[in-house]
């Protein structure tokens, strides 16, 4: 791990900790992926298996999309 991602890992902790919307996205990812995980434990997905899997990858994407500009605010906010 650099510098870096040790710095943004600390972040996350403290946003984990002190935050609670970061918790409520953190939260919402996990459960997503989750959720991902369940469904692609089918061999075959049917077309409405297929538009869900879609549609929970894209509510994931936009949770640690969320994350991600908390982790960036907050980066700015300590500079």
């Amino acid at each position: 791990m650099n510098v870096m991602e040790v710095k943004e890992e600390v972040l996350r902790a403290r946003l984990r900790t002190e935050d609670p919307e970061f918790q409520k996205w953190e939260d919402e990812h996990h459960k997503l992926e989750s959720t991902l995980q369940s469904i692609d434990t089918h061999v075959y997905l049917t077309p409405e298996e297929e538009v869900e899997r879609k549609r929970v990858q894209k509510l994931k994407l936009a949770a640690k999309d969320k994350m991600m500009e908390m982790i960036r605010r907050s980066k700015v906010g300590r500079a």
